[in-house]
């Protein structure tokens, strides 16, 4: 594993891999990103030059692609499109980047014989009734809800697909939500931190009973690092960190530690088709590969994800303005 392709790596979990990455191996790094408004080349300063390179452009290219990938020894796919909402009202480009994206790579892993790692999320499997004592494993059923998670759905199966028909050396990973350093201030807890900075009530969906298992993005990164290293080719492995909560308790912990009375958010209207829960089992990831999460305590990574966006104002700065007026926009 001396030199990764890293697709999307300029995004939120890609960077936080990006990072974790060459601090803790030592290979070389290659990011290929198309930098669309969720990409942000800010997100990878301060790297050491002799083992880092930036590509731009677009994983559809299928020549671009096919120079990359054949001189990688790994090809790490976090390209995607990934927000729900932008998914509901134009799901184009999710078709071009999650499915044309990915089938352009694994063509080109193919071709080169490359190690190929495929970065997916939980909501594939669709979601799961709040009372309900499951969780999600490798065996659930793929139940999709949004254009978005059926676009990833379908990635996945292209991989799988990949794998048995023409003997693609692949894994997949499917996490839960991620947090930390680097996210979009689109994205819910980003957005609620800012709000607060910025003297803006945090807005919640509905009632906020809607349940997400968090990660920290350290944790995500430490798991597919172990799941290149030891995994099993042609298998799928559940990233999570037991962090289920609600959305409403999400709120008011952040509230809490920044000062704020717990109720001062405002509710607004509820995404269509919201998945209600989202519970990892990632006991195969724990018994079999020997991975643990290091963020077990979601409190304090919280704290240290506000104390980020508090000390790196310039990073998020330039997105929050767009971002809200597209929410305002939305009635959100």
């Amino acid at each position: 594993m001396q030199n990764l392709l890293v697709t999307g790596g300029a995004g939120f979990i890609g960077s936080n891999f990006v990072h974790y990455a060459l601090a803790n191996t030592d290979a070389s790094i290659t990011v290929l990103d198309k930098l669309t408004y969720a990409g942000n080349k800010a997100s990878l300063q301060g790297l050491p030059e002799d083992r880092f390179t930036f590509v731009e452009g677009d994983i559809c290219d299928a020549d671009l692609v096919n120079t990359l990938v054949g001189a990688a020894d790994v090809v790490v796919h976090y390209a995607a499109e990934s927000h729900n909402d932008n998914s509901l009202h134009d799901p184009r480009p999710f078709l071009d980047t999650n499915i044309i994206g990915t089938y352009t790579l694994i063509e080109a892993a193919r071709r080169h014989g490359t190690r190929f790692h495929h970065i997916s999320t939980d909501e594939v499997y669709g979601d799961l009734e709040l009372d309900d004592p499951q969780r999600f494993t490798e065996k659930t059923p793929y139940n999709p809800s949004s254009p978005y998670s059926s676009t990833k759905a379908g990635s996945d199966l292209l991989v799988r697909a990949w794998v048995r028909s023409f003997g693609l050396q692949a894994t997949i990973s499917n996490c839960s939500n991620n947090y930390g350093p680097y996210q979009h201030v689109e994205k819910f807890i980003p957005r609620q931190i800012t709000n607060v900075i910025d003297g803006i009530r945090p807005k919640l969906y509905g009632a906020g009973e809607n349940v997400r298992d968090w990660i920290h993005a350290n944790d995500h990164s430490s798991a597919v690092l172990r799941i290149i290293e030891k995994g099993e080719i042609g298998q799928t492995y559940l990233i999570g960190a037991d962090g289920e909560k609600n959305n409403k308790d999400v709120v008011e912990l952040i509230l809490k530690h920044m000062g704020q009375p717990a109720d001062a958010y405002d509710q607004v209207i509820d995404r269509p088709g919201h998945d209600m829960r989202y519970a990892i089992d990632s006991t195969r990831l724990r018994t079999e590969l020997g991975w643990e999460p290091q963020f077990s305590n979601f409190e304090q990574g919280i704290e240290d994800t506000i104390r980020w966006y508090r000390e790196n104002e310039a990073w998020w700065r330039p997105q929050k303005a767009e971002t809200e007026a597209k929410y305002k926009v939305q009635g959100q």
